[in-house]
């Protein structure tokens, strides 16, 4: 493989972007409280997630996020496995690992789901409703 041919991060989240659908803060809220099985999903590690999250998210980092949407493999998660055919929508930080984990729950059958634009930090920096759990050392 060539240099000129090599993918970039970038590149990985452009593809994704191109084959998923992205929602903005409106219309989260929107589905909020409209969808009562959607399902939250946030694919940041366990240490964003700690530092705040919006209510009601599960946390799937992105990097586990096959093994947990697949309810062959024996340590899937049991909500995420079996929402095949419910809304979910993905946040992660900026948009970008959040874009790729939506097309790749589409690839792996999922009908509906989204992926938050600009992620958590555009969803706090519009002042939305975040939870802040306290963390001990």
């Amino acid at each position: 493989m060539s240099d000129n041919t090599l993918k970039t991060l970038m590149d990985f989240v452009r593809e994704a972007r191109a084959q998923s659908t992205e929602i903005d803060g409106d219309t989260l809220t929107r589905m909020l409280e409209e969808k009562s099985d959607l399902l939250l999903l946030d694919v940041r590690e366990p240490s964003e997630h700690e530092h705040g999250h919006l209510q009601s998210a599960r946390l799937v980092p992105r990097g586990i996020l096959e093994a947990a949407a697949d309810p062959q493999y024996p340590e899937h998660d049991p909500l995420l496995a079996g929402a095949r055919d419910k809304p979910v929508v993905v946040y992660c930080a900026t948009g970008g690992r959040s874009a790729m984990a939506a097309h790749v729950l589409q690839m792996m059958g999922y009908q509906d789901v989204y992926s938050l634009a600009g992620g958590f930090l555009k969803w706090a920096e519009d002042q939305r409703p975040v939870v802040r759990e306290a963390s001990y050392v």
